[in-house]
């Protein structure tokens, strides 16, 4: 509203006491950078009845759900094992009816093993809440922003069920409790107001064939992963960074979505051919020298892909930020950069051709309306929406009005000042309410009631009219939201093939074969990935295990001679090419690997109640009860942690085990300091015998970390015990006492290490114990324990 005062000076404020109706601007915070996205969680909905497995379950890091439709699944609920291990989620959610299996799974969950990694939320609903026909209501009925709003409820039918398997009972029951319970829970949207929706950004199929079976031990041991305390001090709460990794040499990744899709590869090897090979062959085009500044090219405009999926999940909650429209613009731009110069590229490549086709026009249409409707500097300057001029004629005419209102309001209180008293120097027009302050006069005239008719109420009309607009720009985005996400797979997809192709030229990796026809791997020169990089020379080794012979390889040799590396290298290299990477090798192929099953390091933790031998049984149990004539076996030197006959017939026996499988023995590799395991194997083929190879200079030994055929004849304990700085003496009792036993010889004392008349004394104490008469009544025992034990105990200790 206009009011007089009565001080000569040109004051605006927009107040009005009766503000018109107006749409709520979302929330808008400016950020110049891209925001992180908080600790994703994922949510499991999963229902098992008559040997199948029907889940859906949904990641709040990209708002989508994905489903599995019903699939055969042993009484051990193993692939749900699988999967529960590949998402981690926070809560599985299943019907509080339910049989002795699912019971059973879910009571292990909670078990000291997983308690270690933080085991999930169990949550039980009435099993009214799966109802299949109440579940499919659910699934139609529900407000999804990738359905077009123009579809009648037929069509929403026929769009859906292009997606969602209809005729998988189990999986539409499992996904019709997971949006009860999204629902009930509000997840994501805890403090929005009670209409706001869990933002679901679309739904996928979740595919689980073809996956190579590798536990955590493995994941550990082998170093896929490493995380570590962040050095900073400013990331104390924020927490880990990634160690000295396999994920942490070949993330060259320039966008966080394929930094997310590495991970997510290397947590899925994979049998299926056609993909391994698809995704060599983009490395191995990238690689060839000619396309080396194409590659750069493509990286430069991966690095300005960003989470359009996170962006999209705020636009459904209208918490859309200020610098969220350029993002997304220089996104939607930079994917246009991709489209363009991957149909230079050729054709004949599915990913190429995929980015060709898939980034549509739509991509150019979202461009064009966001650079024509947001000013971008205008939003940054006023925190908040701005839209540029030249799109509302309407709404450039009330700028174009507050923006000359303060010369016009001056103009009318000049005119005022001439109808009020003569005794009054000066006055001006305000936007305020009626009041009275510091003795000064505010009042409405004719005049300032006239202009509220004709300016209304500026500010609030100009902040309803953008508003209005971005609704309607968001509108549009979320309507292509299906067409974005695929785009921004397809991006990430190539960012993770141009990170491992660099890795390969860097590091000087070759492309592996694949063979159906055998079960094992053929290594030429390979080399550990991480241990080249932290040592100035590294020697490679070759390996071979396959066929009808040498399924079993049993590796002796020294101390620090190398074994354990050479374990690991093997397991990496083929992990590595069950990836679709290059492999650290001259040469390389790998068969049809299904698992691979490691015992080389043993993780102690006093929460798991178990001894550390205990642990070392669990790992090898593992592969004795689940490996395949397909899978990979490492074992490094088991039995050490007990008794070295029983450790040694434990080894023995699951040797044994495996050998009399025959054909159907997994492909294995054993490190071992037992050099008596070869009397307890028995003949045949399956078994063949590696060693490192040392050598002698004078008193010295040369490790030359080669691995050839034959046994060792000394673990040389001796020589790793003075690198690692015991004194001379104890090394040399050691190898005298080492002697002694293999002779069979008794152990006399040295008498060297013990002090003067240590001995003498020890037998004249044993000779009055002796001379004791237990039996006497007036014994004291005590009496003797102090006058003739403890006296004599210095000069024995």
């Amino acid at each position: 509203m206009a009011f007089l005062g009565a001080q000569a000076s040109a004051v605006l404020q927009d107040e009005g006491a009766e503000a018109p109706a107006r749409l709520c601007p979302p929330i808008l915070v400016q950020d110049g950078e891209e925001e992180e996205e908080g600790q994703a969680e994922t949510y499991l909905c999963v229902l098992w009845h008559s040997g199948r497995l029907g889940l859906a379950y949904y990641d709040s890091a990209d708002s989508t759900i994905y489903f599995l439709p019903d699939t055969p699944d042993c009484d051990h609920l193993k692939l749900l094992r699988r999967v529960v291990d590949e998402i981690n989620p926070r809560s599985i959610i299943t019907s509080a009816k339910q049989d002795e299996n699912m019971a059973r799974f879910l009571g292990g969950l909670v078990s000291p093993e997983h308690k270690e990694l933080g085991s999930p939320e169990t949550v039980l609903l009435p099993r009214v809440d799966f109802g299949l026909e109440i579940s499919k209501q659910r699934i139609l009925s529900g407000n999804f922003s990738f359905i077009p709003e123009s579809l009648t409820y037929t069509e929403k039918i026929l769009f859906l069920s292009s997606i969602i398997p209809f005729d998988c009972p189990l999986m539409i029951q499992a996904l019709g409790g997971l949006l009860k319970f999204l629902n009930r829970r509000r997840v994501s949207v805890e403090l929005e107001d009670g209409s706001v929706n869990v933002p679901i950004l679309g739904f996928k199929k979740f595919v689980l064939t073809h996956l190579v079976s590798i536990d955590q031990d493995t994941y550990s041991v082998l170093q896929i992963f490493k995380s570590e305390t962040h050095p900073s001090v400013y990331k104390v709460t924020s927490g880990l960074k990634e160690g000295l990794s396999l994920f942490g040499i070949l993330n060259r990744c320039r966008s966080k979505r394929g930094e997310k899709l590495l991970r997510l590869w290397l947590m899925r090897p994979t049998q299926d051919l056609e993909e391994l090979n698809s995704r060599l062959d983009v490395i191995q085009f990238f690689l060839l020298p000619q396309n080396q500044e194409m590659a750069l090219t493509l990286h430069r405009l991966l690095s300005h892909i960003k989470n359009v999926p996170l962006i999209l999940k705020r636009m459904l909650l209208s918490q859309t930020k200020v610098s969220d429209w350029k993002i997304l613009y220089e996104t939607v731009y930079s994917a246009l950069g991709l489209r363009d110069t991957c149909r230079s590229l050729p054709q004949s490549t599915q990913l190429f051709r995929d980015i060709a086709q898939e980034f549509s026009d739509d991509l150019c249409h979202i461009a064009c309306l966001i650079n024509k409707v947001v000013d971008f500097e205008g939003s940054i300057a006023e925190n908040r929406f701005t839209v540029r001029p030249n799109i509302d004629p309407d709404l450039d005419e009330k700028k174009r009005r507050l923006m000359g209102l303060p010369s016009f309001l001056t103009e009318v209180a000049r005119k005022e000042l001439e109808t009020l008293d003569s005794r009054i120097p000066s006055c001006c027009v305000l936007y305020i309410p009626l009041f009275l302050s510091e003795e000064k006069l505010h009042y409405r005239s004719s005049r300032t009631k006239e202009l509220d008719s004709i300016l209304g109420d500026l500010h609030c009309e100009i902040r309803d009219g953008e508003t209005l607009l971005m609704y309607q720009l968001q509108c549009q985005v979320l309507s292509r939201g299906a067409m974005l996400n695929r785009v921004i797979d397809l991006a990430s997809r190539l960012d993770v093939l141009l990170a491992l192709a660099g890795a390969a030229r860097d590091y000087g990796y070759s492309r592996p074969q694949y063979s159906s026809k055998i079960p094992g791997v053929r290594i030429q020169d390979g080399r550990h990935p991480l241990m080249e990089l932290c040592s100035h020379t590294f020697v490679p080794n070759s390996a071979e295990s396959g066929g009808d012979r040498g399924r079993i390889k049993i590796i002796t040799g020294p101390n620090s001679s190398g074994k354990s590396i050479y374990l690991k290298q093997i397991g990496l290299i083929t992990f590595m090419a069950l990836v679709g990477s290059f492999v650290p090798a001259g040469k390389a192929e790998v068969g049809a690997v299904d698992a691979i099953f490691t015992r080389i390091h043993n993780f102690e933790s006093v929460s798991l109640g178990l001894s550390t031998f205990m642990i070392d049984l669990n790992q090898v149990a593992k592969a004795v009860n689940n490996a395949t004539e397909r899978s990979l076996v490492l074992i490094d030197e088991f039995g050490k942690g007990t008794n070295t006959v029983d450790g040694l017939a434990l080894l023995a026996s699951v040797l044994r085990h495996w050998v009399y499988q025959g054909p159907n023995c997994p492909q294995i590799f054993v490190a071992t300091n037992f050099v008596n395991l070869i009397q307890l194997q028995p003949p045949g083929s399956l078994v063949e015998y590696l060693t490192m190879e040392t050598c002698r200079d004078g008193n010295d030994l040369i490790f030359l970390y080669q691995v050839r055929e034959g046994v060792a004849n000394a673990s040389h304990a001796s020589h790793t015990a003075a690198q690692a700085g015991l004194p001379a003496k104890l090394i040399t009792r050691g190898l005298e006492v080492s002697e002694l036993i293999q002779k069979g010889k008794p152990i006399k004392p040295d008498k060297g290490l013990l002090k003067d008349n240590q001995i003498e004394n020890c037998q004249a104490l044993v000779d009055k114990f002796l001379k004791l008469d237990l039996e006497d009544p007036e014994l004291d025992l005590s009496n003797f324990m102090i006058q003739q034990v403890l006296p004599t105990a210095s000069s024995i200790l």
